[in-house]
């Protein structure tokens, strides 16, 4: 399942969350956040109830973006505990992406 985080839930649904969360910055009109979206479907599925996946909308929540120092998009933080614990920026192969949400959890 993919979440939309949005300023109303980000603290409940990602700061206050109990397993790690993939966040993906995006924009509607950026083409290589469009590119990623079917990738972040994919990583949501193959992680349900182990990683909590989602989508947060630069454009309509731009204090959490500006709070998280999101200046390209698309861009991927992993939340642990509450606190961000990897930053990637840009489109990259589901392999890849998968690779890094492997790596933070160690």
């Amino acid at each position: 399942m993919e979440y939309q985080f949005t300023e109303g839930n980000f603290e409940a649904e990602v700061l206050q969350s109990d397993k790690p969360v993939l966040v993906d910055f995006f924009a509607d009109w950026c083409n290589p956040c469009r590119m990623m979206g079917p990738v972040v479907a994919r990583i949501a599925e193959e992680y349900e109830g182990k990683v909590k996946v989602g989508k947060c909308n630069i454009d309509q929540n731009m204090e959490l973006a500006r709070s998280y120092n999101v200046s390209s998009i698309p861009a991927f933080i992993i939340f642990k505990d509450g606190k961000p614990a990897a930053n990637y920026v840009g489109a990259m192969s589901a392999a890849d992406l998968k690779e890094k949400v492997e790596k933070t959890l160690g």
